[in-house]
């Protein structure tokens, strides 16, 4: 289940991608299937680990077009292991609303992106997760939870102070918002309630299925109460004067 839209954020054969708090690897995944040359990174090692062996069994199985690599690693998204400039794509996909320095990320970031290259940040919405929160205090009082809500325009905003130049926005997962309503009113740890039960064996059809009526639901659904916001901004190129 991606969240980041790959029709509005164009990934290259040979780019190389920064997969930041990748987590179980969903978007690195389809960079490496497109041909990129991946870098996933997060600070849960056992999720690193399943990362790797599920690189390593995409490779044997003749996922990757020939030229893609792909490698998982540990690693703080605040001090990141790489030199200025290293990666042509960075994707960060629900993580900033778990970071206290959420700008010191955005920093990190654009250092190691590219002039002229592209981000992709998503966070989950600020509608749908206010009603989270209104439901449920364990949804977001734990350790390592999330710990901020955004607005749409407080997260472009502190995009383009870092230095990037937003180009577009939408929303994505329709259908998974009132699953975690759900969750949130019937228990976060609770996976037996019956409606809880219920609404995931929906999503779980629509995921692997992909049926025509729930990919026209989600599209009309999106727009009013989609889980996710995503943002896709460049790092702009320095002027010729300010680059000698």
């Amino acid at each position: 289940m991606l969240t980041v839209d790959f029709s509005r954020f164009p990934l290259a054969a040979g780019d190389r991608v920064l997969d930041l708090g990748c987590g179980a690897g969903r978007h690195a995944f389809e960079c490496y299937r497109r041909g990129a040359q991946v870098v996933a990174v997060d600070r849960n090692g056992e999720e690193i680990r399943e990362v790797a062996k599920w690189f390593a069994a995409m490779k044997e199985a003749g996922e990757a077009p020939a030229g893609a690599t792909a490698t998982a690693m540990e690693g703080d998204a605040l001090a990141l292991p790489f030199p200025d400039d290293s990666f042509d794509v960075v994707i960060i996909s629900e993580v900033m609303e778990h970071i206290p320095d959420d700008k010191g990320v955005l920093a990190e970031m654009v250092r190691v992106l590219k002039p002229g290259g592209r981000i992709a940040i998503t966070v989950p919405r600020y509608g749908p997760e206010k009603i989270c929160w209104a439901l449920s205090d364990a949804y977001h009082e734990v350790e390592g939870g999330h710990i901020r809500i955004y607005k749409a325009d407080e997260l472009l905003g502190k995009m383009e102070a870092a230095g990037l130049k937003p180009y577009g926005t939408h929303h994505a997962h329709g259908l998974h918002s009132p699953y975690w309503w759900l969750k949130c009113a019937f228990g976060v740890d609770n996976d037996k309630a019956l409606p809880v039960k219920a609404y995931h064996k929906l999503l779980v059809w629509d995921i692997m299925k992909k049926p025509l009526a729930t990919r026209l639901a989600e599209q009309a659904l999106n727009p009013v109460i989609g889980k996710s916001f995503v943002a896709y901004a460049t790092k702009p190129h320095l002027p010729v004067d300010a680059a000698q």
